[in-house]
């Protein structure tokens, strides 16, 4: 099995990427190819032990920044680290590709480069979601702002899926996020594609409102990107604000100090559930390939885990399957 990597990519690289990249190596056993500047991926490599037989770089004159505008980046840097990696996965020579950098410019490049399943319209990014209840999928996660009742079905399709064949959910029961759990609740384009999910290839639970979703109510909660994006951003910044707000009470006073130390193994576990950095990064379903997206500021630790979402979506043939479900 061989991954490529955006090397270029990201707040932290090349540094995450390179470091990411070896450990991953370390762990998995997999070959990787490192696409970017040589001589920086190089001084980075110098810096490591690994296996040189496993590593291959592929120089690239060019990257894509976040400040590209994304389809204009993908069909102008034809040499950027992400175009190139991109056409490594269409020309069979790496089986999936990991990149922490510009999403839109990488969304773009899986649309144009890699193309579509066949019988999907709107390819969406299935993100890992936490509840109490264990690991969820968020789908879309920012993909697709404005969505047709269409996409909700194959969202929910694809989604389902990813949800039993990488996190090994068994029939995953699928909800459409919405502002209520009745049937007649929401916007018209809701409404149909509820119609349309009722009678959709996978466990219909119905709606499921925002307030619901972090107790776990369903594996998979289906939604336009817009709205996904805002619960994703609202979820992460809500649990920065509890865990600032929890380290200051501890903190007010010898007695707390104390409780504190007997509970930091329990806040240690807890704290990790939020941790995206245990997830990696989020699959873009839909596209010949497999395109895995890493968080813009992922740190070594994200990228090799990113890595592994890769090794778990080929092994588990998620790509066909989708399209055997769409087929039905």
């Amino acid at each position: 099995m061989k991954i490529v990597v955006d090397a270029m990519g990201g707040d932290n690289a090349p540094f995450a990427t390179v470091k990411g990249a070896i450990e991953a190596i370390k762990s998995y056993g997999i070959d990787i190819i490192l696409a970017g500047n040589k001589l920086i991926i190089e001084n980075q490599l110098a810096r490591h032990d690994y296996i040189k037989e496993k590593i291959e770089i592929i120089h690239c004159s060019e990257e894509i920044t976040n400040e590209d505008r994304p389809v204009a980046a993908i069909r102008e840097k034809k040499d950027s680290s992400m175009a190139v990696a991109l056409r490594l996965v269409r020309e069979k020579k790496a089986d999936a590709i990991v990149s922490a950098g510009n999403t839109g410019a990488l969304l773009a490049g899986g649309l144009l480069i890699l193309g579509r399943i066949k019988g999907i319209d709107r390819p969406a990014l299935a993100t890992p979601y936490p509840t109490v209840d264990g690991m969820s999928v968020l789908i879309d996660g920012g993909a697709n702002s404005d969505c047709k009742p269409r996409n909700f079905l194959e969202f929910g399709i694809m989604g389902s899926v990813y949800a039993e064949k990488v996190l090994g959910i068994k029939k995953p029961s699928v909800c459409i996020v919405n502002i209520g759990t009745e049937e007649e609740k929401g916007s018209e384009i809701v409404k149909e594609a509820y119609k349309l999910c009722k009678t959709g290839p996978f466990n219909f639970k119905g709606n499921v409102e925002a307030r619901d979703i972090p107790g776990g109510y369903a594996d998979v909660m289906v939604c336009d990107g817009f709205t996904g994006n805002v619960i994703l951003k609202l979820t992460e910044g809500l649990a920065d604000s509890i865990f600032k707000l929890l380290k200051e009470e501890f903190v007010k006073n010898t007695l707390r100090k104390m409780g504190a130390l007997l509970l930091k193994p329990g806040l240690r576990d807890f704290k990790k559930q939020f941790d995206y950095t245990e997830y990696g990064g989020a699959p873009f379903l839909g596209v010949k390939g497999v395109l895995i997206k890493a968080h813009g500021s992922s740190d070594e630790k994200a990228i090799k885990n990113a890595i592994r979402q890769g090794i778990k979506f080929i092994e588990n043939n998620v790509i066909d399957d989708i399209a055997k479900k769409l087929s039905v």
